[in-house]
């Protein structure tokens, strides 16, 4: 499991008891785009990591194949402006994002360019976090959450791999206030 000291990354409840992975520092800026080159570098140096899910003990692998699919899925391709830059910066917490994630779901593989990595199937988990908003003097005013779905490959090795992050949708109803 990887060492989370050196990510200002944590679990905590909203006021349903509800998890949600706050993510303190937001370190893919941009004005126009997201660097998706920088996001994929930043994932290649945690391939191998390891997390599991609470609600099921699956353990969930980042394999090779995730920071190319992460960083230049169609999907991916399709985000503009704050979801683009929250989908850049939940980067940093997908292994908690595993640890809450809830409600899977099991579909078959259709693919055949899936028969070997994806052949067991496949499995959608919900899971949320939350970035920091600033202010015009650079000061936290509020944190926006983000309701996710997180794709896991079931490779005909038996082995879970986290495979991409989509339907990022901002939940309007529940910003968490400083």
């Amino acid at each position: 499991m990887r060492n989370k000291s050196d990510r200002n990354v944590s679990i905590i409840k909203d006021t349903e008891g509800n998890n949600i992975v706050l993510i303190n520092d937001i370190i893919f800026k941009g004005k126009r785009a997201i660097s998706w080159n920088d996001v994929e570098q930043y994932l290649k140096e945690h391939v191998g990591e390891f997390y599991k899910i609470s609600e099921t003990d699956d353990i969930v692998y980042f394999g090779k194949d995730l920071p190319d699919e992460y960083a230049h899925s169609d999907y991916t391709r399709s985000l503009k402006g704050t979801n683009a830059k929250a989908k850049a910066n939940a980067s940093q917490g997908l292994g908690e994002m595993i640890e809450i994630a809830s409600r899977g779901q099991h579909t078959v593989n259709k693919k055949e360019k899936h028969m070997i990595d994806g052949g067991n199937g496949w499995y959608r988990f919900e899971s949320r976090f939350a970035l920091p908003v600033y202010d015009g003097s650079g000061e936290i005013e509020r944190y926006n959450v983000f309701h996710v779905y997180m794709i896991i490959r079931h490779d005909l090795n038996g082995k879970k791999y986290l495979y991409d992050v989509i339907n990022i949708k901002k939940e309007t109803s529940t910003p968490l206030g400083c």
